[in-house]
């Protein structure tokens, strides 16, 4: 009986361990930007040459352009404020940092007055349409990569899973994309999206950016805490550890965050971090894109 027992705790021990050692200390910065301002600039934010850093753009939806904005059923149109995002501004950013790369944000919380959802008329058509239309946006404004990040549902999880596993696998068949990421958050009908898409389709996604910073204040013990549970949840994932940098939730840099990251980092389960969003540190003088970058450079 004893022995059953410690085979059975060694065993779950396995599991435990293996779900979240396969994502090792990362060197990856990612910063969301164009959500919240007209006048953001790439070459506004500080790049530390010795990370891996991604600008995503935020958002392309779904959704029809002008006053009242409608679900387009995958025809995907540009809602990031492209006064100083457009082509040319990330041409030359990547020209002049190689460690540069640029991706697209899909979905989001909010289009126009009312919240974006993620509403397709059918598996099939969805799929064709977003297909088209990012290739084109994604040639057009060189990007690598896209980020789903719709939190609003009109579909169940499968349809979702679908959807998008067979958009990203779409993409990076033809080369339009190299890498692709997720950007969930504790919330039961999110997760329950997510975690299906993940389930079926978790092999073709590169990254997770969980949005710690949705959960309400916690301290470092809970963020490390949640940042397991996380990593179980999307097992074998590289997670990323985040902050907001204009308030709100999650653990703040002044509370703990780095401490929290410390920790990670010397269990060798760090993925890497991001924030939201270049538009709010403006304020800040980007003081914590700075030190994420320091620190994620040190040795």
């Amino acid at each position: 009986m004893e022995s059953c027992f410690c085979s059975t705790v060694l065993a779950i021990l396995f599991v435990y361990f293996f779900s979240i050692s396969d994502a090792a200390n990362s060197k990856l910065f990612r910063e969301y930007i164009g959500a919240e301002s007209e006048s953001i600039k790439l070459t506004d934010v500080p790049i530390n040459s010795k990370v891996e850093f991604h600008f995503i753009l935020a958002f392309a939806i779904d959704y029809t352009n002008g006053n009242s904005p409608s679900p387009s059923n995958g025809k995907f149109n540009i809602f990031w404020e492209s006064n100083h995002l457009g082509p040319g501004e990330i041409a030359s950013i990547k020209h002049g940092h190689s460690n540069v790369k640029v991706a697209v944000s899909l979905g989001g919380d909010t289009v126009g007055d009312g919240k974006a959802f993620f509403a397709p008329n059918s598996i099939d058509s969805w799929v064709k349409n977003s297909v088209s239309s990012l290739t084109n946006m994604i040639k057009e404004y060189n990007l690598d990569g896209i980020d789903i990040d719709y939190e609003h549902f009109h579909s169940d999880p499968s349809t979702f899973a679908e959807c998008i596993g067979q958009l990203i696998m779409s993409l990076k068949k033809s080369g339009a994309i190299s890498f692709a990421s997720i950007a969930p958050f504790h919330d039961e009908e999110v997760q329950s999206h997510y975690l299906a898409l993940w389930k079926k389709y978790g092999h073709v996604i590169d990254y997770v950016n969980f949005q710690f910073y949705a959960y309400d204040k916690i301290s470092v013990s809970q963020f490390v805490s949640y940042f397991k549970k996380q990593a179980s949840n999307y097992a074998g994932g590289q997670i990323l550890v985040s902050f907001i940098s204009g308030g709100g939730g999650g653990l703040k840099p002044d509370d703990g965050f780095f401490e929290a990251c410390s920790e990670l980092k010397g269990e060798g389960i760090l993925g890497g971090i991001f924030i939201w969003c270049a538009d709010e540190s403006t304020k800040l003088g980007f003081e914590y894109e700075k030190k994420s970058q320091d620190f994620l450079a040190s040795a």
